[in-house]
C-alpha cells in the first residue's frame, strides 16, 4: 500500500496545478505551494473552470465536485506542505532550482515522507544528492500535460531509491488514476528519450527542405497513426523547452546526436516559443 493521505504539490502552474487536481478528485487531501500568489489564484480559478466544465459533461457530479474542492488547500507558505505523506515537486526544469526546494524540505518532513519530482529529463540521482540520508525515499514521477487527461505516469529510480519507495509510489499513482509504469535513471529517461530525438529529427528535416511543416506533420499523423504532428506537438510542449531537454540530454549521455537542430534552437532566440507565445513553428490567434 502507499500510505498516502495527505499530498503536496510544489508549483501551481500547469504541471503542478493539474497533478493537485487529480490527487483532490481521487480523495486526497492536497495542498498546492507557490511562492507567488497572484499564481495560486490562477491555478484555483482554473480548477474551478474545469470542475465546472465536468460537471457540465455529466463526468462528475455537483457533490464530487464540492468534495475535490474542499480536499484542496492554495498556500503561499511552504510549512503548509512540510506534513505532507508525499511532496511531488514541479517546478522550472533547472536543477539548481530543484535541488534548493529540496535541501530545505529534508530537514523539515517525517522520515515517511516520499519526496518526488516531476521533472522530464533532469537525473533523480542527481536531484537527490540535496536531500542527504533521505534519498532512498528520492524517486521521479513524470506526469504528462495535460495531466487530468494523460493516463501515465512514468516512475524513475535513482540510484539510491529503495525498493518500498517504488512500491509506494506505483500504488499511488494507481490510486490517482494513473497508469504507473517504471523506468531507471538515464537522461531523459524512456519517454523524451525517443520522443525528443523524433521531434529534433522533424526541425532538421524542414530545415533541409525535406517538406514543408505541415506536410511534415501530417505524413507523421496518417502515416504513423500519430495524433498530432511533430512539430504541432514542439509548439505545444514550448520549443524552448525542447531545447532544454535535448540539451540535458546531451550532456548527460555525453553524445553529440542529441544536441538540438540549429533552427530549433534559432527559433528560441527569436522568442518563437510555440504556444506560449502564440508563434513557434506555427502562428496562433
Amino acid at each position: 500500500m502507499h500510505g498516502v493521505e495527505r499530498v503536496g504539490v510544489i508549483g501551481s502552474g500547469q504541471m503542478g496545478g493539474g497533478i493537485a487536481q487529480v490527487a483532490a478528485q481521487n480523495g486526497f487531501a492536497t495542498v498546492v505551494y507557490d511562492l507567488d500568489s497572484a499564481a495560486l489564484g490562477r491555478c484555483k480559478s482554473l480548477h474551478d473552470k474545469l470542475f465546472n466544465r465536468a460537471v457540465e459533461k455529466g463526468k462528475m457530479s455537483a457533490e464530487q465536485v464540492r468534495d475535490a474542492q474542499g480536499r484542496l488547500t492554495y498556500s503561499d507558505r511552504i510549512a503548509d506542505i512540510h506534513g505532507s505523506d508525499i511532496v511531488i515537486e514541479a517546478v522550472v526544469e533547472k536543477a539548481s532550482v530543484k535541488k534548493d526546494i529540496f535541501k530545505g524540505l529534508a530537514g523539515a518532513v517525517s522520515d515517511r515522507t516520499i519526496l518526488a519530482s516531476n521533472t522530464s529529463s533532469i537525473s533523480i540521482t542527481d536531484l537527490a544528492t540535496s536531500v542527504g540520508d533521505k534519498a532512498d525515499r528520492f524517486i521521479g514521477m513524470h506526469f504528462f500535460n495535460p495531466v487530468p487527461v494523460m493516463k501515465l505516469v512514468e516512475v524513475i529510480n535513482g540510484l539510491a531509491t529503495s525498493k518500498e519507495t517504488t512500491e509506494r509510489v506505483l500504488a499511488l499513482s494507481t490510486a490517482m488514476g494513473k497508469t504507473a509504469v517504471p523506468a531507471n535513471d538515464r537522461a531523459g529517461f524512456v519517454s523524451n528519450r525517443i520522443l525528443m530525438p523524433m521531434i529534433n529529427e522533424a526541425f532538421y528535416t524542414w530545415m533541409e527542405g525535406v517538406a514543408e511543416p505541415e506536410h511534415i506533420d501530417e505524413i507523421m499523423k496518417l502515416g504513423m497513426a500519430h495524433p498530432m504532428g511533430p512539430l504541432r506537438l514542439a509548439d505545444f510542449i514550448g520549443l524552448d523547452t525542447c531545447v532544454h531537454i535535448m540539451e540535458v540530454m546531451a550532456e548527460g549521455l555525453n553524445n553529440p546526436r542529441y544536441r538540438a537542430c540549429p533552427l530549433l534552437k534559432q527559433l528560441v532566440v527569436a522568442g518563437r516559443l510555440g504556444d506560449k507565445t502564440k508563434h513557434g513553428v506555427f502562428k496562433y490567434e
